[in-house]
């Protein structure tokens, strides 16, 4: 496997680690090359667990005698993928941020799969974010969807990136092990849902939606759970589209959560019986 001094380094793929910290840059830069930053020898680790393919690796001179074993794991999986080794401070300047990880690396993004076959594999709990711009959240939202048994998620074209280095890191690789894809046609691709057994329940607050509990205490076999955008939450139409509408009861004057908050609190009520 190369080792590359980045001082001394004069190699295109540099460009991937370029200024990491502007979002809209990184977001047309990582989508028409079609690549995304993992960040942190764990969860590098995860990304090659779930199959995706490093295009480079970058760290920190003083963090190569700790990566052995992740470099055994590259090196094993994808033999001759090039290592770029340069001071902290040559990896601020080029990331934009102090690395303090270790180690980032530059993937291939996996092509999405198509609605029709990540629901064809018998999921049975969906969530559907509709809206969710901040990366956070939807770090946040896979980690609860990995962490409380959900099948999939779904993301409306408005939403943020689930492989932005943000969201990624978030979730603490989440966005490597649950399955997800992009819904292009809102009406099709919620009739297809619903032609293969799914009821949607939107998480809104209306004047006839049903509290959280009571979804759970009669749970449909197949679920999909609708959240809505940090500011507005879910919008009329789609609320419409709705099945049902639920609420989660609160108290103390306060009217709803996080999205990312909520999305934990329903997934943990609605976990099936033999996960309480």
């Amino acid at each position: 496997m190369p080792v590359l001094a980045l001082g001394a380094a004069a190699d295109p793929r540099l460009a991937d680690y370029s200024s990491l910290t502007d979002v809209a840059l990184r977001t047309s830069f990582e989508s028409q090359h079609g690549l995304y930053i993992a960040e942190s020898a764990k969860v590098i680790s995860r990304a090659l667990s779930a199959g995706h393919a490093p295009r480079s690796l970058l760290m920190s001179d003083r963090w190569l005698p700790r990566m052995g074993e992740l470099i055994d794991s590259i090196e094993s999986r994808h033999p001759g993928t090039p290592i770029f080794i340069g001071t902290q401070a040559e990896l601020q300047a080029l990331a934009g941020f102090h690395v303090h990880r270790g180690a980032l690396a530059s993937m291939h993004r996996p092509a999405l799969p198509a609605l029709a076959d990540l629901i064809g594999n018998g999921p049975q709990k969906l969530v559907i974010l509709d809206g969710i711009v901040d990366h956070t959240n939807i770090g946040a939202i896979f980690r609860s969807v990995a962490g409380m048994g959900a099948d999939a998620v779904l993301l409306t074209e408005q939403c943020a990136d689930p492989l932005y280095r943000r969201s990624v890191r978030v979730s603490m690789g989440s966005v490597f092990q649950v399955p997800w894809t992009r819904l292009r046609d809102w009406t099709r691709d919620i009739g297809q849902l619903r032609d293969v057994g799914f009821t949607i329940a939107a998480l809104a607050l209306t004047p006839d939606s049903v509290d959280l509990a009571s979804l759970a205490s009669r749970a449909p076999e197949r679920l999909a759970i609708v959240l809505g955008s940090e500011g507005d939450g879910l919008s009329s139409a789609v609320i419409a589209d709705a099945d049902l509408v639920v609420r989660i009861p609160m108290a103390g004057g306060v009217d709803s959560l996080n999205v990312a908050a909520a999305s934990a609190v329903a997934l943990w009520a609605l976990r099936l019986p033999s996960e309480a």
